[in-house]
């Protein structure tokens, strides 16, 4: 027969009840140790499958979790998410992955399905075109959902964050720059939208202003994080009539764009010409050209972000746990930045 296990039949071959079965394979700590080893024993005798969707609807939890990102591609989300699920599993939760792609619409669609499913809490990078989603996000908080937002965030009341402290990366990257001797440097920064992004230059302009330099808004191009951008955008700062000695970049992939087009152009780094980024991807320290790069530190952040949903989950009635947790950047030096030996 092909009928599947029950506790019945389990109850059945152990001789005890029903009801003694179903505290077991639940953890319950009315059921002695011994008792619990010979139900899950048995039960994995007779390939016992527990009913997800009835324990969950019994429990009011799916031990689901969405994870937004816009792009699971990149390095850092991808350690994101990793930490994560790692954090999670520990807990027996479930991780359901969704992209936005910086799309708005999708971003949407996203957010609508997993509370669709019942997902006991989202955890959530938005998207450089978010617009209109302060509705659902509204519709998460009310429904008693955990929101969680790392990296890229909302300010918004209830909600916890877990970041960097994109202030400091821009400022420590910049002012190694300039202890490196480059007089003019330029900022690719990244969406205007986006917090991040605005934190990181000010830190930039912080730096500057703190070492007696100028601040010139023609040294400040807004980027897609694509290697293309980076090459039409040092293209662009070259042609100035007084072109920069330097570039710090919002994002690695930029980064990367620069110097490709800078040695087209036959200029010398670190020589004549210091790069820096963000997010310390992992071809940053592998290639030819090492790149001098902020570190993000995105698997111990996935972990708090896991951290601060389980406090949340737990936590009786009402969600009234709010944290955020700012962790500390780390520039890591190479050559594409370094004139000292």
């Amino acid at each position: 027969m092909n009928d599947k296990t029950t506790i019945y039949d389990i109850a059945e071959k152990l001789s005890i009840s029903a009801a003694t079965v179903s505290r077991a394979l639940n953890g319950s700590t009315k059921i002695s140790s011994k008792t619990r080893e010979l139900v899950l024993q048995m039960a994995e005798n007779m390939n016992y499958e527990q009913n997800k969707v009835a324990l969950a609807l019994k429990s009011g939890r799916s031990k689901n979790v969405g994870v937004i990102v816009p792009h699971i591609n990149r390095s850092f989300f991808s350690n994101v998410i990793r930490g994560i699920e790692e954090e999670l599993s520990l807990s027996g939760y479930r991780v359901i992955i969704c992209q936005s792609y910086d799309n708005a619409e999708k971003e949407m669609e996203s957010l609508n399905a997993l509370l669709n499913a019942q997902v006991d809490g989202v955890l959530m990078s938005i998207s450089d075109l978010t617009s209109d989603l302060d509705f659902l996000l509204s519709k998460t908080i009310r429904k008693g959902v955990p929101l969680i937002f790392f990296d890229r965030k909302k300010d918004i009341n209830g909600v916890s964050t877990v970041t960097i402290n994109d202030f400091e990366g821009g400022y420590q990257a910049t002012q190694h720059l300039i202890n490196e001797g480059c007089k003019r440097i330029a900022h690719l920064r990244g969406a205007k939208s986006l917090q991040i992004y605005n934190d990181r230059c000010r830190g930039y302009k912080q730096a500057l202003i703190d070492n007696g330099l100028e601040v010139n808004d023609e040294y400040v191009l807004e980027t897609k994080s694509k290697i293309e951008a980076g090459t039409e955008a040092i293209k662009q700062l070259m042609k100035l009539p007084n072109p920069p000695d330097a570039v710090f970049s919002s994002s690695d992939f930029v980064a990367l764009g620069v110097i490709k087009e800078l040695k087209n152009l036959g200029i010398k780094i670190p020589e004549n010409f210091c790069v820096a980024g963000f997010g310390n991807d992992p071809f940053t320290e592998f290639m030819e050209m090492p790149i001098s790069s902020v570190d993000q530190f995105p698997l111990e952040m996935g972990k708090i972000a896991a951290r601060v949903f389980l406090e949340q989950i737990d936590s009786p009635g009402e969600i009234k746990i709010e944290k955020k947790v700012v962790l500390s950047p780390k520039l890591h030096i190479r050559k594409s930045s370094s004139k000292k030996p």
